[in-house]
């Protein structure tokens, strides 16, 4: 789960496995069939203020060719209803069996329908109404009340029988969830007007009711169509239908995408790589694919393209978990973020020159779609590839984009377009293409075979891989060089904006002077970094950083200025109020998932409405009752209000749904307050040994087991901590302090050292070595 995720931020998930994700690039389409038979004069739509949707059939009148060209793309089939025309899968009385549940594939009475597990856990006959993607897999959606869609857990495999396809697979293979588990087909992590409605139509408006608890989702194309990308059309039809359109300041539409509009790209005096005639001073067209092409929490589905990206999306940052340290792709996130990690987007790339926008394929076969910039004489040859010519290794995307597989079968290519480096997957454990070939083979002998061929080091353009690693890890040295990249403006903004994030980390005058450096820059992503950053320090501090943010032009960043600065005055004035009123609008937004509750809850806490907290938090519940970060929220407010018996209530009653680390440490914290300390450090316990990763769980169980009278347990269950977490203060604290109560001087002055050099203005880090010293 990520930082998002856990505090409350819908995001899509990797959990959802079937969002957006046959679509490799920007398209500008819509539906096939919708197309069919249109012919003649297209009407001119009523003249209005605001920019309405024409759906793509009226498009076609005028862009024959654009529209025959998209007819063959994944957007144009992105979504379409369920018939014999479109589904690929066999409905011929197939069974496929999984996780002890046999599922069966028929027709009847014309339809297509699947007899399987319901919410329920019994079997059941559900009809398949709407296809889901195309190629390399096909998944089916079923109504369900309320206006729900949901998404088969089973999906087809569209690829030839030869490659391994043309059969029925399960996409959590050794997990096949079982009914009441997030990941069944039936619970909300895999519903489509939430999950990846909003990628695969056109329009698409998600129409949820809180009261009612039911959805009303509506489209203008039920596909990826032509206003997806372009807008809005009617002003431009309006436009194209007047005579005199020659004199008009321009075609009407809201993404204007025109980026590439009389550019080249050219090898100037002798260059093997070619450079772009003219800087690219927009963001677009970028900004238009990224809408579905990025990890991304979503504001609201009031947004058209050619909007600003960052008004109606939160984007991921590379954090851990979604990208490895050297920013290569981990979890799934949609090449935008890697994009934005690359030399090629630096020099002035954007998706469509090697993308061609209506088919959404490559503009050219294999190599060729590098050879526009890259001298193919230079880099499509065996002295550069070091392969042999036609080989897999002399692929440039085999190389320099080297795929990830999601969902069982999809390969998806890394858009960071790196230079394979197999000594950070020695040193870092980071991935690297040549050992993604050479199975057999380890990273050291990789880098070997690299440095033998390159003597001259090619570190390559992302060059924040350490540093990151680092400061992943806790360790000190990475703050001068988290302060370093975050500072650099020939950084990528989106490594900026993760390095500033990271840099919360390491509370410093250094880092907080970078963090608010970061608030004043240029770029909108680096701003949302430093956002995001100076949320997680101490709030007087931040409150002077952030204010101004609240005034941002970009929504994202007012928003999340907001969040870090609910409950103190700086939100009290109009300015304030507005971004409040902007983070509350996209949490309603996303009322539907238990998220956006938590969030809610969160936000009336800090505002100091208890009631209102404990409202969301119900409500959270109320929607998946295995969400135990609500549980735990809602036994904190009923702490507060002095039911630390309710409290307890609470949180059993939440281990009743399975065991979760936060509720075995919450109910732990309840037991010691009620005076149960047996039965706390029990619960300290299970907590710590479920999330060995979280350094809180660990310490708390130390301080219990050593307030117990089990000093060596709790050095024990120290060192255990350490190792997984070497720079971590408290635990640092702890263990120098006890091991001088247990008498062993010289592992006290060593973690004291350490303690030390983490945080050398630290005074009681100091007190401590200097009486360990004496």
């Amino acid at each position: 789960m990520s930082r998002r995720e856990r505090e409350g931020r819908p995001a899509r998930s990797r959990a959802v496995a079937w969002r957006a994700l046959a679509l490799l690039a920007a398209s500008a389409a819509g539906l096939a069939w919708w197309f069919r038979g249109t012919s003649g004069p297209v009407p001119a739509p009523v003249k209005s203020a605001q920019p309405m949707y024409v759906g793509g059939e009226v498009c076609v009148g005028c862009h024959a060719q654009e529209a025959a060209a998209w007819r063959g793309s994944q957007h144009a089939r992105a979504m379409q209803p369920a018939t014999a025309a479109t589904v690929l899968g066999d409905f011929a009385d197939a069974t496929f069996s999984a996780g002890g549940v046999t599922s069966t594939f028929f027709q009847r009475d014309g339809g297509f329908f699947v007899r399987t597990d319901g919410p329920d856990g019994g079997l059941a006959d559900f009809a398949v109404t709407w296809t889901f993607g195309l190629t390399p897999l096909q998944q089916l959606l079923v109504d369900f009340p309320g206006g729900r869609k949901q998404a088969l857990g089973i999906a087809w495999d569209a690829r030839a029988a030869d490659a391994g396809g043309q059969r029925w697979f399960h996409l959590y293979p050794g997990q096949e969830p079982a009914a009441g588990e997030r990941l069944h087909w039936t619970s909300i992590d895999q519903n489509w007007n939430h999950q990846c409605a909003d990628c695969h139509s056109t329009n698409l408006r998600k129409g949820y009711d809180e009261k009612t608890d039911t959805f009303t989702t509506t489209w203008t194309d039920v596909s990826v169509g032509c206003e997806a990308c372009h807008g809005p059309g009617s002003a431009h039809v309006a436009w194209a239908s007047s005579p005199a359109r020659a004199a008009d300041a321009g075609p009407g539409l809201t993404a204007a995408l025109d980026e590439r509009r009389g550019v080249a790209w050219t090898f100037a005096g002798g260059a093997v790589t070619a450079t772009r005639t003219t800087p690219r001073t927009s963001a677009r067209e970028i900004d238009v694919c990224a809408r579905c092409h990025a990890r991304r929490g979503q504001l609201t589905d009031e947004h058209v393209a050619g909007q600003p990206f960052l008004d109606a999306f939160r984007p991921a940052l590379l954090e851990p978990g979604l990208f490895f340290a050297d920013g290569q792709q981990r979890d799934e996130v949609y090449t935008w973020a890697s994009f934005l990690q690359s030399r090629m987007h630096a020099a002035g790339v954007t998706c469509a020159d090697c993308h061609e926008p209506h088919t959404g394929r490559p503009r050219a076969p294999g190599n060729a779609v590098c050879a526009p910039c890259h001298a193919a004489a230079t880099f499509d040859a065996p002295e550069h590839h070091h392969h042999a010519p036609g080989s897999a290794g002399a692929s440039c995307a085999g190389c320099h984009m080297p795929p990830t597989t999601y969902m069982v079968v999809d390969l998806r290519h890394d858009h960071s377009m790196r230079i394979p480096r197999p000594d950070l997957s020695v040193t870092l454990g980071t991935p690297n293409a040549c050992t993604g070939c050479h199975g057999e083979r380890d990273a050291a002998w990789a880098a070997q075979a690299v440095a033998g061929w390159f003597p001259t080091r090619q570190p390559g353009f992302q060059d924040f891989a350490e540093a990151f690693a680092g400061a992943d890890r806790g360790e000190p040295k990475a703050l001068a060089r988290l302060v370093e990249i975050a500072s650099r403006t020939a950084e990528p903004a989106i490594v900026r904006a993760s390095a500033l994030l990271r840099l919360s980390r390491f509370p410093s005058p250094e880092a907080f002077a970078a963090l608010e450096a970061g608030a004043r820059d240029r770029d909108a992503l680096v701003r949302l970094g430093a956002a995001e950053g100076l949320g997680a320090i101490d709030a007087p501090t931040r409150a002077v950083a952030l204010a101004p943010l609240l005034g941002d032009p970009v929504r994202v960043v007012r928003i999340e200025a907001a969040r870090a600065l609910a409950g103190t005055p700086a939100v009290q004035d109009a300015r304030g109020q507005r971004a409040l009123d902007e983070l509350v609008a996209e949490l309603r937004f996303g009322a539907d998932r238990p998220e956006a509750h938590l969030a809610l809850g969160n936000l009336a806490v800090a505002r100091g409405d208890d009631d209102a907290a404990r409202v969301a938090f119900t409500r959270a519940l109320a929607i998946e009752p295995s969400f135990s970060e609500a549980a735990v929220n809602l036994a904190d407010v009923l702490r507060a209000r002095g039911d630390e018996a309710g409290a307890e209530v609470v949180l059993r009653d939440a281990l009743t749904r399975g065991p979760a680390a936060g509720v075995h440490h919450a109910l732990g914290l309840s037991l010691v307050r009620q005076h149960r300390p047996d039965e706390a450090l029990a619960e300290f316990s299970r907590a710590a040994a479920l999330a060995p990763d979280d350094a809180r769980f660990a310490y708390v169980q130390a301080i219990a087991l050593h307030d117990g009278g089990r000093l060596a347990d709790a050095l024990r269950a120290v060192d255990a901590a350490l190792g997984r977490h070497p720079w971590n203060r408290e635990l640092l604290l702890l263990g120098a302090t006890w091991y001088a109560e247990a008498g062993e001087r010289e592992r006290a002055v060593s973690l004291a050292r350490r303690l030390g050099e983490l945080a050398p203005g630290d005074a009681a880090a100091q007190r401590l070595l200097q009486a360990l010293e004496r």
